[in-house]
């Protein structure tokens, strides 16, 4: 019997180190106040594009994303993710300037789920037993916290179905452009209504209104989103798909954790009940995956946190 090959433990740094930096993310958005999170979505927006574009000139991949954005198809595609991905953005930051890191948390652990419905729903592929337990299992979470609260958990609902959308439509792109390229092209198609908005803005103030290190701190939020992404890509070409699946719990584990340790936001019992209804769905998800020894969604790329 072959021994098992020891895995890459650059990739696992790599990898840590991505879903770490997703994490950790909603400490840096309050840095941004007094700012809104049409301001600095809008922000994101620019200067991840430009840190994007750096990044492909300097490695000599820029070739990769001039491809892509000038086949139609293709462009047609990667702007729909854009706005998805804009989408997933905009409400996160509201949820997290609004106290919601908990619910936002709750999002990016039940996308496994809708990654599941997804595939059966638009793919066509078939569930296996435990994966209907599992998806079962969400929404009698979903309703759990309904009931409990009083409200649907929007800011989870929208943000795991953003995120599931966003990842089919990275499937069906499939590896044809790296993930840097693709981000270069989602953020180029909607540059120039960030532009314009800030434009608006500037002829209110200005850029640098509120100090220069809080200008700063805005034109970091291209770096805060393309690092992780590079880390990620990274890891993904180190590692089996069933232990970078494994590492993506990483980032909603750390947010919980923030929204309970650091924003204080309230757990009653019923938040309990419905996140441990969470946990046992993707135990079992996971554990299935594992047996069965293919992901969920079949020939998926690993999930990039998208935040």
């Amino acid at each position: 019997m072959p021994t098992p090959s020891p895995l890459d433990r650059r990739g696992l740094l790599l990898g840590a180190g991505a879903y770490g930096l997703w994490g950790f993310l909603p400490l840096y958005f309050p840095l941004l106040a007094p700012a809104g999170p049409v301001e600095i979505i809008a922000h994101r927006v620019v200067w991840s594009l430009l840190f994007c574009l750096a990044i492909l000139l300097v490695t000599g991949t820029w070739r990769s994303a001039l491809a892509a954005a000038r086949r139609p198809r293709m462009l047609a595609t990667l702007a729909l993710a854009g706005v998805l991905v804009a989408t997933n953005w905009l409400v996160f930051v509201a949820g997290v300037l609004g106290g919601h890191t908990v619910d936002a948390a709750l999002g990016y652990y039940i996308n496994p789920l809708v990654t599941v419905a997804l595939a059966v729903l638009v793919l066509g592929e078939r569930m296996r037993p435990a994966q209907w337990v599992a998806l079962g299992i969400g929404l009698l979470a979903v309703v759990v916290l309904t009931l409990g609260v009083g409200r649907l958990p929007w800011v989870a609902l929208t943000l795991a179905s953003t995120f599931g959308l966003y990842g089919l439509i990275k499937n069906r792109v499939g590896r044809s452009v790296p993930a840097l390229a693709s981000l270069a092209v989602e953020t180029a198609v909607l540059a120039p209504l960030a532009l314009a908005y800030l434009a608006v803005l500037g002829s209110a103030g200005g850029f640098a209104t509120h100090g220069s290190w809080h200008a700063l701190a805005m034109a970091g939020t291209g770096v805060v989103t393309a690092v992780p992404l590079l880390l990620f890509g990274g890891a993904a070409r180190r590692l089996p798909l069933s232990i970078v699946g494994l590492i993506q719990y990483l980032t909603p584990t750390l947010q919980f954790m923030l929204g309970i340790l650091v924003f204080h936001e309230a757990m009653p019992a019923v938040r309990w009940w419905g996140f441990g209804l969470v946990w046992l769905a993707l135990l079992v998800l996971t554990v299935d995956t594992l047996r069965s020894g293919r992901p969920a969604l079949r020939g998926r790329q690993p999930a990039i946190v998208s935040q």
